[in-house]
């Protein structure tokens, strides 16, 4: 009877549901549309950073989808310990990429870069269990600002993209390679304002494909190399040589993962909300789990750290098909395409200057994600501080690259990376003055001494959440009164002709 009632429990759980085979492939494809473009820049940009030839590129290519499947189904069908069993799609993280672009320009080539994630993902396997107390060191004001970082720390490589990828070149920066990365990135921007949300969602794939069609129409693409090697092969495991370990590629990468816990537990907290499924901390940590070990597993077939695809939530969000056993179907199809290395060869020639224009958008969503995160927090405190510093700071590196030039090794690798340096400054910061708060005064810094906030009577309409009226007042959500103004007297306020009362705490019976 037990066995039945548990049974019968599992089965009523949204994302249990099975469709026909049919709706199950079409729906899982879809998946994998909506993330190709993320899960082949990875090792398009690290493939280039590293001098890899076509056929080396496509091979990274393969592997990424291959490794990408695995993770999916591991993370969607599940076995025990590993696995959250909900709606997603793993893939290659980006978080990761400028750090391992970082180690492989530091001279540690790709057998660094695979050390580095391999040491640092059985790190982050060991504290999967235990992050649900580490993840308090990690709230939005310092998992926005890595985002963020992410985005501009890859905006030298769209640039570089975009001009030809190859310095040595004689067309590179020319007028004709920035035209198509123009004409790249325009066709983004006019397919996402088309009425189609499907096509909307696929813009920057359907813009890299026509502009590679433009591009060989052009005499701008080569395609020659695309029938060189296998049609079918199964990824050959370390084809690049043995993994290189080096303490700083480890350290740097090491606080990558970190990150990548923090986004693929806010994934599945996400899409078990949307699924209208319960989460709780042992699902988190199997879904961790799940994640660190296709990460452990990644080097060894010759591909990077693996995360929760956020883009995929979203599209279970707008189809409603919360079933894991379509996103599990659809891992099945990364496999097959994984399978495929010419596959990857026909990836591995589109003209760089139509990935530079697509990853202007592409990588400037990353840092849009992050604003967004930033965008949540409160600045009355030490935040403001805390996100200034720490995106300066991450900069650096980025507009300076040989900044950390006479600093030794294991610290230029490190910090070489702008999100590493801003991850740094802003968990010691958020640490300093959100953590350890001795010593802190409400309002102290100078950056949040800013003009008393005032509302027009004209502009009541915009509250914030938690403002609302008591006897007459208009009282914020910590009990303090926020005068009502007259347009001049807001005037006046603001060019200093008369003060501003000093706000007061009300008088409620809840203070």
């Amino acid at each position: 009877m037990s066995a039945t009632h548990n049974e019968s429990i599992k089965a009523a759980r949204p994302e249990d549901a099975k469709l026909p085979i049919g709706k199950s492939l079409a729906y899982g494809l879809q998946h994998v549309l909506t993330m190709y473009g993320g899960i082949i820049a990875p090792p398009l940009i690290i493939g280039g950073a590293a001098g890899l030839s076509s056929e080396e590129v496509g091979l990274l290519v393969a592997s990424c989808l291959f490794i990408g499947g695995l993770a999916t189904i591991l993370q969607t069908i599940g076995i025990p310990f590993f696995g959250a069993q909900l709606p997603l799609v793993q893939g290659t993280s980006f978080a990761s990429v400028a750090t391992m672009v970082a180690i492989v320009n530091g001279g540690g080539g790709l057998p660094a870069v695979f050390g580095a994630v391999l040491v640092a993902a059985l790190i982050g396997f060991l504290i999967a269990p235990f992050f649900a107390r580490v993840i308090r060191y990690f709230p939005p004001v310092v998992t926005g600002v890595v985002i963020t970082m992410i985005g501009i720390s890859l905006t030298p490589v769209a640039a570089n993209w975009a001009m030809g990828g190859d310095a040595k070149a004689e067309d590179y920066g020319s007028l004709a390679n920035i035209g198509l990365a123009a004409g790249t990135l325009l066709l983004v921007l006019l397919l996402s304002k088309v009425g189609n949300a499907a096509i909307s969602r696929m813009s920057i794939l359907i813009a890299i494909v026509l502009g590679t069609v433009g591009a060989a129409l052009l005499g701008m693409a080569d395609f020659s190399d695309v029938g060189t090697g296998a049609v079918f092969a199964f990824p050959q495991p370390l084809a690049f040589g043995m993994p290189v370990f080096e303490l700083g590629g480890i350290i740097s990468m090491t606080i990558v993962v970190l990150v990548i816990l923090t986004e693929t537990t806010a994934d599945i907290l996400a899409v078990g909300e949307i699924a209208g499924s319960r989460v709780d901390s042992k699902r988190i940590a199997d879904g961790l789990r799940a994640d660190m070990a296709s990460s452990a597993v990644a080097p060894i077939f010759n591909t990077f750290t693996q995360s929760a695809f956020a883009q995929n939530v979203g599209l279970v969000a707008i189809t409603g098909i919360t079933s894991r056993f379509v996103v599990a179907a659809g891992g099945g199809i990364l496999v097959v395409l994984g399978l495929l290395p010419i596959l990857g060869r026909v990836v591995a020639a589109i003209p760089t200057p139509v990935l530079g224009g697509a990853g202007i958008v592409l990588f400037g969503t990353v840092a849009a994600s992050g604003i967004r995160t930033l965008s949540k927090i409160k600045y009355d405190g030490m935040n403001l501080v805390i996100v200034a510093a720490s995106i300066s700071f991450g900069c650096i590196p980025i507009v300076k690259p040989d900044f950390y030039a006479n600093f030794p090794s294991w610290f230029e690798t490190i910090f070489h990376s702008g999100i590493s340096s801003a991850a740094i400054m802003a968990v010691l910061l958020n640490l300093l003055f959100n953590e350890f708060k001795l010593g802190n005064t409400k309002n102290s810094s100078v950056f949040s001494a800013a003009p008393p906030r005032l509302v027009k009577r004209e502009e009541v309409c915009g509250l914030i959440e938690g403002d609302h009226f008591e006897g007459g007042k208009l009282i914020d959500r910590e009990g303090y009164e926020i005068p009502v103004v007259t347009p001049e007297e807001f005037e006046q306020i603001q060019t200093g002709a008369i003060q501003m009362p000093v706000p007061k705490v009300a008088k409620t019976p809840e203070h």
